[in-house]
């Protein structure tokens, strides 16, 4: 398979990956064939890119940290705590506590897999894909940072709805409100205090809880909100969750000057607010655990010659295997680049098609 710009792919093309709805029922199956209106409504969709099969890639398979029914599951779960909440119902902590359990207990066996961040997005399911992400990337920071099961718990919860207290304002407050954050920082119908105070309300959940949703936007060097709290005033949680909520909005693009960036890109970015914005052991651990060019991603090497990743290295994240093309193809005659192997060798680019 090969992860391609959705103005790339071509009517024929088959998708390798579904594509979910926000309660994670799917939208595409893998294994369709595209056509020119699916193509059409995935754009309008706001769709950016897809997984494709390709021949050449067939082998190639994007190893998945947490399987596919227990992300499904946990965007389920989600969606159901975000509807209680909008039509005024008692939210059952039950389906979240199950659902993020699973996927700790994935994360933990499946500690030497690189995460690699490519569900697909539609304007529809953004919110509830990115509350995926943040509460996946939060607990795998988590289990290499060494916390005990009750913890990684405590921190899923809290990661998967930080953003709970968006769930029920307009997408226009919600853009100003994250453009505005030099504005009233102890403003209370923040999103950080609505989510904070809907927690608070749950009595199965831990004081931690709804911490997490209070500080993921303080920045341990005292200028972030809602309360400018610094380094250690700041919950452990909290920290983990403000570098996964802040990574995964750059490659989102709802982040860092709106532009969507990749995930090379985001980790430069993330480096530079290490010890300021986030805390550095945080960071470091990290950027241990992903893959900064997910297989699949079409590159360029320094070589000149073009290729597609199609395998990884844990510990080595930007040294990646590459698989290069060639014109006349010939499944007997491929050279594959260890870029672990061979030092002089880089990636200088990521290709858009």
């Amino acid at each position: 398979m090969r992860y391609v710009p959705i103005d790339s792919v071509e009517p024929g093309n088959v998708l390798a990956r579904s594509i979910y709805t926000s309660d994670g029922m799917a939208l595409l199956n893998a294994g369709v064939q595209l056509t020119i209106g699916m193509l059409s409504n995935l754009r309008r969709l706001g769709v950016t890119a897809v997984y494709i099969q390709d021949e050449r890639f067939s082998d190639v398979v994007v190893e998945e940290v947490v399987s596919e029914q227990t992300r499904r599951e946990a965007l389920s779960s989600f969606s159901m705590t975000v509807q209680c909440i909008q039509t005024g119902k008692n939210v059952s902590s039950k389906s979240i506590y199950d659902s993020t359990s699973n996927l700790i207990d994935e994360i933990t066996r499946n500690q030497k897999v690189l995460l690699n961040l490519t569900d697909i997005r539609t304007k529809d399911n953004a919110m509830f894909i990115h509350a995926l992400q943040v509460c996946t990337l939060s607990a795998v920071i988590g289990v290499k940072l060494g916390l005990p099961k009750v913890q990684l718990q405590e921190l899923a919860i809290g990661a998967l709805l930080h953003d709970i207290g968006k769930c029920d304002v307009p997408e226009k407050e919600k853009k100003q409100e994250d453009t505005e954050l030099e504005g009233n920082l102890n403003d209370y119908n923040q999103h950080t205090w609505r989510g904070y105070k809907r927690l608070r309300k749950i009595k199965e959940f831990s004081i931690t809880i709804p911490h997490v949703a209070l500080q993921h936007h303080e920045n341990v060097d005292g200028t972030g909100f809602p309360r400018q709290l610094q380094g250690e005033d700041i919950h452990r949680y909290a920290k983990i969750v403000a570098v996964a909520n802040f990574f995964d909005n750059l490659v989102a693009g709802s982040g860092f000057n709106g532009k969507r960036l990749l995930p090379h890109e985001a980790t430069e970015c993330l480096m530079g607010f290490s010890g300021k914005r986030f805390d550095l052991e945080t960071v470091i651990t990290f950027l241990k655990c992903i893959a900064i060019y997910p297989n699949g991603t079409s590159v360029k090497l320094n070589t000149g010659q073009i290729g597609v990743v199609v395998g990884q290295h844990s510990g080595l994240p930007a040294r990646p295997i590459v698989r290069l093309f060639k014109k006349d193809w010939d499944e007997h005659n491929v050279r594959e680049v260890d870029l672990a192997k061979e030092t002089t060798v880089f990636i200088t680019q990521v290709l858009n098609e």
